[in-house]
């Protein structure tokens, strides 16, 4: 269900009730539309069924609905930074906290689907900590921090066939050379300074996307699109880990599809 869901009609539709005063008209099509989002945001069938028995309840009740849809969003976004935050830092326990947050209030099962696989991936990766070898079957980016933080606190990274695997895999999805992979495993020690500049290649190049991202909007939306199109050809400059280059070049591609470039 969570990957069918299409909560924009019902945005769109609170924006034009909601915001801007248009009048609410109970036509089949929207008595459908509240129906069905009211289900997705956990409303009861019977509280649901009495708001739709006249205008001034529906509108009530479309007020409910997109609250429930956008305060759960702001939540879960919020707890997700701080997880992840946590987690870079090696607090598993703090990360954890943040998604139990959200279920203690969180009520619609979209939201809480989300936060319960968060919870899961993150207390998984506590056996990553325990053991300091990585899971295959978890995330490489998450299993990074966990396993640096290890090394920070003092236990050496064990060099076996499958840690050697995950950092070649690793090294080569920022953008390292294989020469300096193999180099940098030579030892337990400089392998672990290997993990620290995997992480630290994947921070900058989050942080030039953010960045980057935060600028082309700004200058696509003042109508500026040679400008937007600059600021996405200068990340690119830059830019060594591949995934993110391929972000910034489909970037590039979007604001090339909206006008020719001069």
């Amino acid at each position: 269900m969570a990957a069918e869901l299409d909560w924009e009609p019902i945005r769109a539709l609170g924006r034009r009730v909601l915001e801007h005063g248009e009048p609410l008209e109970l036509s089949d099509e929207v008595r459908a539309l509240l129906q069905r989002s009211a289900e997705e945001v956990a409303l009861s069938p019977e509280d649901t069924a009495s708001a739709l028995r006249s205008v001034p309840t529906a509108a009530t009740l479309l007020g409910e609905i997109t609250r429930r849809i956008d305060e759960g969003s702001h939540r879960l976004g919020r707890a997700q930074t701080r997880a992840y935050r946590l987690r870079d830092a090696g607090d598993l326990d703090g990360a954890c906290r943040q998604m139990e947050k959200v279920l203690a209030v969180e009520v619609v099962p979209h939201y809480r689907r989300i936060a319960e696989s968060e919870l899961r991936q993150i207390t998984r990766l506590k056996s990553v900590a325990a053991s300091g070898q990585p899971d295959p079957e978890r995330s490489t980016r998450a299993q990074i921090p966990v396993l640096l933080h290890r090394v920070q606190q003092g236990h050496p990274l064990e060099l076996t066939e499958g840690m050697r695997v995950f950092l070649r895999w690793s090294a080569a999805d920022v953008g390292m050379s294989e020469a300096e992979t193999e180099e940098a495993l030579a030892t337990p020690e400089s392998a672990g300074a290997l993990l620290g500049q995997i992480m630290g290649r994947f921070r900058d190049a989050s942080d030039r996307l953010k960045g980057a991202t935060a600028r082309m909007t700004e200058l696509r939306d003042a109508g500026d699109l040679e400008g937007a199109r600059q600021q996405v050809r200068d990340w690119l400059a830059v830019e060594v880990v591949p995934r993110f280059r391929r972000a910034a070049e489909e970037q590039l591609a979007y604001l090339d599809s909206l006008s020719p470039a001069p």
